[in-house]
Formats: C-alpha cells, sequence, structure tokens
C-alpha cells in the first residue's frame, strides 16, 4: 500500500500544485476556467483519441475488463439513483441535490486515471484504461445527463452530443476498428498535445476544488461518496474475480474503480442549472478521498 501511495504521489502533487497557484497567486480562477474549458473541448479529447487509435483494439482479448468495468460502473448507476428510495435516507434527500450529484458516485476523473494507468502498467495499462474510457463515458455521461433533464427542462440528446468526451471516444473506436491510424508527420505534435492535457487537467482539476457548501446535504453527500470511493472498489474486485482477469486487467481494473469522480461534474451541474458550488465541494472531497481509495484498491484488495 505504501509502494501505490508513493507511485501516486507525483500525480496528487500537481493537484495540489494547482490548488495552491489558484488560491495563493495571482494565477486564481479567472485564470484557470479558460485552462479547464481548453483541456475539456481541445486537449483531452485529443489524448482520449490518441490513445485509442495508436494501437489496435482486440476486443476479444479486452471483453473480460470491458463487461468487468461496465458491470462496476452500472452498479455504481443502480446505487445512486436508488438513493432516494433507501429507509430513513430517502426521506432526507432533496430532488434536485440528487440529480445534481448522482453522477459523483460513478463518473470517474479520466485525467488521473490515464496519468495513473501509464505509471502501473505502461503503454499496455494506457491502452486498457483508454478502452474502458471508450466504452463507459458515454454510458455514464448518459447516466449523468438524465436525472438532471429529468428534473430541468433540458434536452437529454442535444446535451449528450455536444459533450466532447462522448464524441472524442465515439470517433476514436470507429477510427481504430476502420484501421485508421494518425499520420507520422502529424504524431509528434498530437503527442505533445497529449502530454499537456495530463499535467494541465491534473493542475486544473486542483484549482477548481471548493470547499464550500459541504455541510449541505450531509446524508447524501456520504451516500455518494462512500459508493465512489469504497463500495466500487469493491465490486470491481470481485468482478475481476468473476471474469478471470490476468493480473495487469485487475490492477487497471481497481485503478478505474477507485478514481476520484470527474473534474467535470460542477460544470454539467451548473451548466444545467443545478446547485454547482455544492457538487464542487464533493469533487473536491472525493479527489482528496482518492488519495486514500486508490492505495486502498491497488495495495489491499489487489
Amino acid at each position: 500500500m505504501v509502494n501505490y501511495a508513493q507511485l501516486l504521489l507525483p500525480d496528487f502533487s500537481l493537484i495540489l500544485c494547482g490548488y495552491l497557484v489558484c488560491r495563493f497567486t495571482p494565477l486564481n480562477r479567472s485564470v484557470w476556467q479558460p485552462v479547464e474549458s481548453l483541456v475539456y473541448y481541445l486537449l483531452f479529447p485529443v489524448l482520449l483519441f490518441q490513445s485509442i487509435v495508436k494501437s489496435p483494439v482486440d476486443i476479444g482479448a479486452a471483453s473480460g475488463l470491458i463487461a468487468a468495468g461496465m458491470l462496476t460502473g452500472v452498479a455504481g448507476i443502480a446505487l445512486a439513483y436508488s438513493l432516494p428510495r433507501w429507509p430513513v435516507l430517502g426521506k432526507h434527500l432533496d430532488a434536485r441535490d440528487h440529480a445534481a450529484s448522482a453522477q459523483i458516485a460513478f463518473r470517474f476523473n479520466s485525467f488521473i486515471g490515464l496519468a495513473i494507468a501509464e505509471r502501473l502498467a505502461g503503454a499496455q495499462g494506457l491502452l486498457m484504461i483508454a478502452v474502458l474510457i471508450g466504452v463507459c463515458v458515454p454510458l455514464f455521461n448518459v447516466a449523468a445527463v438524465w436525472p438532471m433533464a429529468r428534473q430541468g427542462e433540458h434536452g437529454f440528446l442535444r446535451e449528450l452530443v455536444r459533450n466532447p468526451l462522448i464524441v472524442a471516444t465515439v470517433t476514436g473506436l470507429v477510427a481504430n476498428l476502420l484501421g485508421f491510424r494518425i499520420p507520422g508527420w502529424i504524431e509528434p505534435t498530437v503527442t505533445r498535445i497529449s502530454a499537456a492535457s495530463l499535467a494541465l487537467g491534473l493542475m486544473a482539476a486542483g484549482a477548481g476544488m471548493q470547499f464550500g457548501l459541504l455541510t449541505r446535504g450531509k446524508a447524501l453527500s456520504v451516500s455518494v461518496l462512500a459508493i465512489r470511493h469504497l463500495v466500487l472498489p469493491v465490486i470491481a474486485f470481485g468482478m475481476g474475480r468473476l471474469f478471470g482477469l490476468n493480473p495487469v486487467q485487475t490492477t487497471v481494473l481497481l485503478a478505474f474503480s477507485a478514481l476520484p469522480t470527474a473534474s467535470t461534474c460542477y460544470v454539467l451541474a451548473a451548466r444545467m442549472g443545478y446547485n454547482g458550488p455544492y457538487v464542487a465541494g464533493l469533487v473536491t472531497l472525493s479527489t482528496v478521498l482518492g488519495v486514500v481509495s486508490l492505495p486502498f484498491a491497488l495495495g489491499v484488495l489487489r
């Protein structure tokens, strides 16, 4: 567990660096908000597309990992959706806050996931996590948008079609299956953009951390974070055993299950007219809890 904590230190150091730079230098939120948009709409989609298309995807060999990852995510979605129906707990949940924060329980920070997978298992780990991202991001984004679209008056399909992560993953998978490869003359540029997205994405995640409004909806907060950081790693452990995954696949799956939630959760909630600062507080706490849940999944469960 200590070795995994040391392995993850560089990535969480970048998150801490982003937080400190944003809070204690002139490079405040007015600087980092455009950086988040740059990463979200351009840099990260390029990284995702490149990670998926640069190596042939063996669907047969990856089928067990894909199934285990998707079933783990579906279990998280089901648990998050079911919270209002739980005895006692359901009576204390605000419907709009639940609609906005249910996504915290199952979405994941792809920036951190890609950085950690490469550190854990090199190019093979990077390809595996890219495949998981490719198949899970559309499903998880559908699940994130659905309760807010139902509570509000937003076009469900419009929100999905405009999501850059869904566009990048779908086009990447289609390009891979069609045998498309990035031309050699442009690959160095694409690689540099991809590398920049990881560092900037991690720092932007830190810059976006907000501890305000965490006292609001304590029962809801504890529930969605417990699903994200405790229940899902345990479910992933069971899925790994059920599908007989090899050691590298198991490592990637456990890391995937214990990631902090997506930093874009609060962007989505705010854009759809929900309580953005509350969701931002949950994202912040999830990022901090990732320091514990990732070593727990990789060092204890594994």
